[in-house]
C-alpha cells in the first residue's frame, strides 16, 4: 500500500484560486472514475468541501500518478491550470495518512476542529464504495480516519470551542445587523453545509427560516427537519426582499444572487437600505460581490471568514487534538507494517508445513509397522519442532519491520529461504470491502 494525495485548500490558495477547481457532484464523480482509470492508480477517493479538493489514491508508481492527478484536479481550471501547479500540495505514504488523519480530526479545516469534515470524509468513503474506485487499501486507511476524528471529539473539547463557518458567519453578521434571534432567514441550498445552517438559525431563535432549493422534495425535507418553510428556487426574489439574513450554500457552477436581483427584490422595501447580512459559504460563490455596494448590504463570504477564524484561539485543544493524531498515525503506521510481513511469514509456515508432512510421508512408507498411535505422536513432535524453530524468527521479523534503518528484514526472511510471499498474499487478501461504518 503506497497512498498518494495530491490536494489544494484554504492553506494553500486564495478562495478566488479554489473556486477555479471547485466541483459539484457530477464533477467529483468524474474525477474519481477518470483516476480510478489511470495506469499505476490501483485505488481512489475524492475529498471534495467548501475549502478543499483533496485526491486519494493508492499507487504502484509515484512519479507518473502525481503528474496525471495534478492534471485531471486542475482539469476545471481550463487555461489557467498551469498557473495554479504552483497551490497544489503532495503527501506520500506515511505522510498522506498522517494528513488524512489531520483532515479528519478538523485540524486543517478553515474552522480549526469543526467536526462537519467527518461527514464529508464518511461521503468521500461512500462515493468511492459505490462507484468501484475504494477497494481494501483506501478502505482501511479512511476507517480509521473516521475513528480517529470521533476520537478527538469524544476526548476532547474542540467542539466546544472550535467555531463552524455559519457559526463564525453569523457571529460576524450580528456585528453589522444584530443577532439572528426573531429575524427572517432565507437558506439557499439543502445539502450538508445547508442543513448545518438551518440547524443553527433555528437554535438561536430565528423568527422565520426558508429553505430554497431547486429540488423542491430536498427543500421540503431539510424544512420538515426544523419547523421551517420549503421554498421553490423561482420564488427566491421574493424571499429575498423579506430577509434579513441570507445565507447560500449550494455548490452550484454559476451566480445564484446578482446585485440587480437583490436591488430589484430591496426596491419594494419601505426602507431599501434595512440591514441585511448576506452570508456565501459556497464555492464556487453563489452571490456576485458586487452585491456588497448595495446600501445596507453586508456581504460576508469565505475570504473573510478565511482572515478570522485564522485567529480564533484554540490553541490548549489543538495541542490535545495533535497528540491524538499522533498517537493514530504511529499505531496505523505500525499495524500496517506489521501486516506487509504477514504474507512472507505465512510463506514460511506454509513451507515448514510442506517439509513436516513430506518427512512423514517418507517415515511412514519407510516403517509400514507404525501403529496410528505413534504415528500421530510423531507427528505431533516433529510438528511442535518445526513451530519452535519458527516461533522466535516470526516473532522477531514483526518487531524488526518497525525499526529504522534500511535493511528489510521480511525481504531478507523471503530470500533466505527463498519464499513466495506473493503467492500467498494472493491467496489472503481480502476480496470484499466492509461498507462505511455507521
Amino acid at each position: 500500500m503506497s497512498v498518494l494525495v495530491v490536494g489544494i485548500s484554504h492553506n494553500s490558495a486564495p478562495v478566488s484560486v479554489l473556486e477555479r477547481v471547485a466541483l459539484d457532484s457530477e464533477g467529483v464523480h468524474k474525477l474519481l472514475t477518470d483516476a480510478a482509470a489511470c495506469d499505476h492508480v490501483n485505488e481512489v477517493a475524492v475529498v471534495s468541501t467548501c475549502n478543499r479538493v483533496e485526491v486519494y489514491a493508492d499507487i504502484e508508481r509515484f512519479h507518473g500518478s502525481v503528474e496525471v492527478l495534478s492534471r485531471l484536479l486542475l482539469a476545471q481550471a481550463g487555461d489557467a491550470a498551469e498557473a495554479m501547479v504552483p497551490h497544489l500540495y503532495v503527501h506520500y505514504d506515511d505522510g498522506a495518512v498522517a494528513h488524512l488523519f489531520q483532515v479528519a480530526s478538523g485540524l486543517d479545516s478553515m474552522a480549526v476542529g469543526e467536526g462537519q469534515i467527518l461527514g464529508q470524509a464518511r461521503e468521500a468513503l461512500r462515493l468511492g464504495q459505490e462507484v468501484g474506485s475504494i477497494g481494501p487499501a483506501l478502505n482501511s486507511l479512511f476507517q480509521q480516519a473516521l475513528r480517529v476524528g470521533k476520537r478527538a471529539h469524544a476526548e476532547t473539547g474542540i467542539d466546544r470551542v472550535a467555531p463552524t463557518l455559519i457559526g463564525a458567519a453569523l457571529e460576524r453578521s450580528a456585528i453589522a445587523i444584530g443577532a439572528v434571534a426573531g429575524s427572517y432567514v432565507v437558506v439557499v441550498g439543502a445539502g450538508a453545509m445547508a442543513g448545518l445552517a438551518t440547524a443553527t438559525v433555528s437554535r438561536l431563535g430565528a423568527g422565520h427560516v426558508s429553505v430554497v432549493n431547486r429540488t423542491p422534495d430536498r427543500a421540503r425535507r431539510l424544512a420538515d427537519e426544523y419547523s421551517a418553510h420549503a421554498v421553490a428556487l423561482a420564488d427566491l426574489p421574493g424571499e429575498l426582499a423579506k430577509a434579513d439574513v441570507v445565507i447560500t450554500c449550494t455548490g452550484a457552477t454559476g451566480v445564484l444572487i446578482t446585485s440587480e436581483m437583490l436591488a430589484a427584490a430591496r426596491g419594494s422595501l419601505a426602507d431599501p437600505a434595512r440591514p441585511m447580512s448576506v452570508i456565501d459559504v459556497a464555492l464556487p460563490h453563489d452571490v456576485e460581490p458586487s452585491v456588497a455596494e448595495l446600501p445596507g448590504v453586508t456581504l460576508i463570504g469565505l475570504r473573510e471568514l478565511s482572515e478570522s477564524l485564522a485567529v480564533s484561539d484554540v490553541a490548549g485543544e489543538v495541542a490535545d487534538v495533535r497528540r491524538i493524531v499522533g498517537e493514530e498515525v504511529a499505531a496505523f503506521l505500525t499495524a500496517r507494517r506489521q501486516a506487509s510481513v504477514t504474507p512472507t511469514v505465512i510463506a514460511l509456515r506454509s513451507m515448514a508445513t510442506s517439509v513436516v508432512d513430506a518427512e512423514m510421508s517418507r517415515l511412514e512408507a519407510r516403517l509400514p509397522l507404525l501403529d496410528d498411535a505413534a504415528r500421530a505422536e510423531i507427528r505431533h513432535t516433529v510438528r511442535r519442532v518445526a513451530d519452535k524453530l519458527l516461533h522466535e524468527p516470526t516473532v522477531r521479523v514483526k518487531e524488526l519491520v518497525n525499526a529504522e534503518g534500511a535493511v528489510s528484514y521480511e525481504r531478507a526472511l523471503a530470500e533466505l529461504f527463498a519464499l513466495d510471499p506473493e503467492a500467498v498474499d494472493a491467496v489472503t487478501r481480502p476480496n470484499n470491502v466492509p461498507q462505511v461504518e455507521a
